[in-house]
């Protein structure tokens, strides 16, 4: 499934290509599972807005719409395991699961494709003129203080990794950047959350971090199905330091990788350099 920085680098993508177009036809397929709220809503409310801003929030991507210089309703995009979003000419031929089209002013067209459907498209009405639309179900890792990221993690008995994975807590963070900070900071993904000592949470903070920043900055890992706005591949994943090495040796101590499985996905860890 595509983690922050994998939706980051889509939002930005999709952003630059689009900011300021008009929406003038949404065609959608029909198929169930893909569509959080009604295609007739969605359709409703795309036809005429304008494209405002397109950004990311946790994992998910958030369109900000306009109508008549007005707040329209945004329009959420959440990639699901296989979703993809891209920005094609209309003479590109249509891939296969595609899901929703948005036909834009300048005849582009915003294609979602999905083979597996664990995607989701919705939108988040508005009705409330200060309302701040959609904020996301946790905490934002990539802006959070070191103060503040201490503080999620007070008294909590679940393991770190899991804490890392609890999209209630921290929004954003998956498997593959769980991993690499936890590697970064020398902490073991098993180790209570509310055992870490504040210097082992300043590590791991700064680790976090730094991982999403580097990811962001060579567009994401691609290890499954992931591609840009454009269908290019990200290149973090020639940065992975434990995701997916289980077994191979570690590249500081040459200690054997372990796998074991923590809140119900597989961890790889160092033995050594993790305590």
């Amino acid at each position: 499934m595509p983690e922050l920085p994998e939706v980051e680098t889509v939002a930005n993508g999709v952003n630059a290509r689009v900011r300021g177009q008009r929406i003038v036809r949404v065609w959608t397929s029909g198929k169930p599972q893909t569509f959080k709220s009604a295609e007739e809503e969605i359709a409703e409310a795309l036809t005429g807005a304008t494209i405002e801003r397109v950004r990311r929030v946790g994992k998910s991507i958030v369109f900000d719409l306009t109508r008549a210089k007005k707040r329209a309703p945004q329009f959420l995009v959440h990639l699901g395991m296989t979703g993809r979003l891209l920005v094609s000419q209309p003479d590109v031929p249509m891939p296969a699961h595609t899901h929703a089209v948005l036909t834009l002013a300048d005849k582009r067209e915003i294609r979602f494709v999905d083979p597996r459907r664990f995607g989701r498209l919705s939108i988040v009405s508005l009705k409330d003129k200060n309302s701040k639309g959609y904020t996301g179900p946790g905490k934002e890792p990539t802006t959070i203080s070191a103060d503040d990221f201490a503080e999620l993690f007070r008294g909590r008995k679940l393991a770190i990794k899991a804490a890392l994975l609890n999209q209630s807590i921290l929004h954003g963070v998956g498997n593959i950047y769980a991993d690499e900070s936890l590697f970064r900071a020398g902490i073991r993904p098993r180790k209570a959350a509310g055992r870490l000592t504040r210097d082992e949470l300043n590590r791991l903070h700064k680790a976090l971090q730094h991982v999403l920043a580097k990811a962001i900055q060579l567009g994401g890992s691609s290890v499954s199905d992931y591609v840009d706005a454009d269908g290019v591949r990200g290149f973090f994943q020639l940065e992975h330091k434990v995701y997916g090495r289980a077994g191979e040796n570690c590249i500081v101590c040459r200690t054997p990788l372990k796998k074991i499985v923590v809140g119900g996905r597989t961890t790889v860890y160092c033995p050594h350099c993790q305590r």
